[in-house]
Order: structure tokens, then sequence, then C-alpha cells
């Protein structure tokens, strides 16, 4: 069953640090409790994939010279708006600023928001498991041939939380290899 903005304003503060009760828009990106899902925002930090080593990128061993800070920049000395400009046909890695502890009986999809699928950018994650818990580590493609600003501390994915029957072995049962992630986290091979 997908779960609803009631569910949401009953259990988000067990879900989500910070949490954001009710929609936020004003001049925003929106986030925070929607009708049938949660808006996360995306922290001041990201991973641009560039190819100055002439690398290759191997998810078994995952080089880290792959990678460079992007910077963040201000709109304007006034303005409270922080943004990255993620390059043309471009690939990065971001973070949720929401920690996310999952319920044992529900999973989420994240889905990218629509007003930045109108620009061109892709976001991908995997789904977020029961019990797992940590920043969301978040995938953006920038799929045209322009610069797109993405902008920290505003809304750029929606979880959308499935309650299932409840599971018999949770991600948090079997130690997974992403639990309790605080950085953006990087592809690993459990050993």
């Amino acid at each position: 069953m997908l779960k609803s903005d009631r569910w949401l304003k009953k259990n988000g503060k067990k879900i989500f640090t910070p949490f954001v009760e009710k929609q936020t828009a004003s001049g925003k990106i929106s986030y925070g409790v929607s009708s049938y899902g949660y808006d996360i925002r995306l922290a001041p930090e990201m991973k641009l994939f560039s190819n100055a080593f002439n690398g290759i990128v191997d998810p078994k061993n995952f080089d880290k010279q792959n990678v460079i800070e992007l910077p963040i920049k201000k709109q304007d000395p006034f303005g409270d708006y922080s943004y990255f400009t993620l390059p043309s046909n471009s690939f990065s890695l971001g973070k949720s600023l929401e920690y996310v502890k999952m319920p044992r009986d529900c999973a989420a999809l994240c889905i990218g928001k629509s007003t930045y699928a109108r620009c061109g950018l892709i976001v991908n994650t995997t789904p977020i498991e029961p019990e797992w818990e940590g920043h969301i580590t978040l995938e953006f493609s920038n799929t045209t041939n322009l610069p797109i600003k993405i902008y920290a501390y505003e809304g750029i994915a929606q979880l959308l939380f499935l309650q299932g029957g409840g599971c018999e072995i949770s991600y948090k049962d079997r130690s997974g290899k992403y639990q309790n992630q605080k950085e953006i986290t990087f592809p690993k091979m459990l050993k």
C-alpha cells in the first residue's frame, strides 16, 4: 500500500532528520510532505565524474580519482540560493540533506522531481530497503547539451513509501554495505 500524507505526518519525525511536516515551495523547489510522498532536499555537496586521469569506472574497484568536487555557487550576494552547475552530458553524485531511518515494514522508491525532469535532469537511485538508514546517495545525469543549475537545500527527489507484509530479513539484519552512510558513498564490494 502506498502511504499518504496522513501516515507521513504521523511517522515522519521517526524517519527523517530534519523533518518538514508540510510542503514548502515559496520561491524554492518544493520539499517536505506531499500527498503521497516526501520530497527530500539536496545537501550542499556534489561529486562530478571526470576523465581527467583517463580512468575507467569499475563498480568492483572504484577509483576516487574519477570524481572531482563540484564547487557550490551563490545566486547573488544577497540571496540564499546555493547551487551547483552540472555540465552538459555529465554525471554526478550528491546526497540527501535528510538522514533517513526506514521502518521495518516499508520500502521506498526514490524518483526525480518533474521540475528537474523538464530541464533534462535524471535523478536515479535504487530502492530504499526496510531498516536501511543514512543519507541517500543520489545520482544525477544531465541529458542535455546545456549546463543545468541544481539547487542545494531545495527539493531534488521524492520518496514514495510502500508498506509490505513484513520482511523476514531487513537491510539492517543482513548488515548491508551502505548502512549508516553519512557521506556521498561510492560503489563498494563486500569482502
